[in-house]
Order: structure tokens, then C-alpha cells, then sequence
């Protein structure tokens, strides 16, 4: 690991991110373009794990491998302890990580449904099919 962290484009740092989620079987994942719509951030990466402990286990995948292959540690993260919902920010890049009843009363899809969505293949559903709204 280096001592300082190597800037990554956002576009990169989501789809590594999205690659080291589907190693633990993360399903349904969703990027949401924030670029033209929020000043926090630039991308959403959305995913489900089936269980609290497999929400977990995703976390455990990013944060680890975004240590150890990138030397970039989230700026924060929430929700670890309970893991219905596990939120790492990235600063451009925030990733939320759901069990499937906290993401389905949640929606941010819904939410922030008028910016670019996409889903990402891996796990069930579509691969690199386009999110209807």
C-alpha cells in the first residue's frame, strides 16, 4: 500500500467499487448519476445483501479491497452496527448497502429517480440493463 492514495475518476472508483460488491453476492446493483443533480456527491452505488450479515460481508469486500488496492479509506461510514443499511462515503462516490426490506422502504431510487440510473450485472437481474422509471 502507498503512502498517499492515487486519485481515481469517479467513473473508476464506481466500478471498482460495483466489482469488489459482487464478490460477496451483492444483488441488485444500481449506479445513480448525482453529477448535474447534488453537490455532496457525484454517484450512488446501491446495493442488497439478502441477510445483515451479508450486508456485512459487503462492506467488509469494498472497504478491504479499496484499503489494500487503492490506500483509499471511506471518510465515513455508517450503520455498520445494526447493517440493514451501510452507507461508505467515498466523498465523489457514497455507497449504500441494504438488506431487501430497508431498501424497499427506503426507494432511493424512487428518490432520486429523474437522474441517469443503471443497474449492474452480477447476482439476479438484468446485467448492464437500464433502470425503468
Amino acid at each position: 500500500m502507498s503512502a498517499a492514495a492515487k486519485p481515481i475518476a469517479t467513473t473508476e472508483m464506481v466500478d471498482l467499487i460495483t466489482a469488489y460488491a459482487q464478490r460477496p453476492k451483492a444483488v441488485d446493483l444500481v449506479v445513480l448519476d448525482l453529477s448535474g443533480a447534488s453537490a455532496f456527491t457525484d454517484a450512488f452505488v446501491i446495493a442488497t445483501g439478502r441477510s445483515d450479515r451479508q450486508v456485512k460481508a459487503i462492506h467488509d469486500a469494498i472497504h478491504q479491497a479499496m484499503k489494500d488496492d487503492h490506500a483509499i479509506l471511506p471518510n465515513h461510514v455508517e450503520g455498520l452496527a445494526e447493517a440493514s443499511w451501510v452507507l461508505l462515503d467515498y466523498g465523489d462516490v457514497v455507497v449504500h448497502i441494504f438488506t431487501p426490506a430497508t431498501r424497499d422502504y427506503y426507494r432511493l431510487e424512487m428518490l432520486w429517480g429523474d437522474v441517469p440510473q443503471r443497474s449492474i450485472g452480477g447476482g439476479e437481474g438484468d446485467p448492464l440493463a437500464e433502470v425503468s422509471q
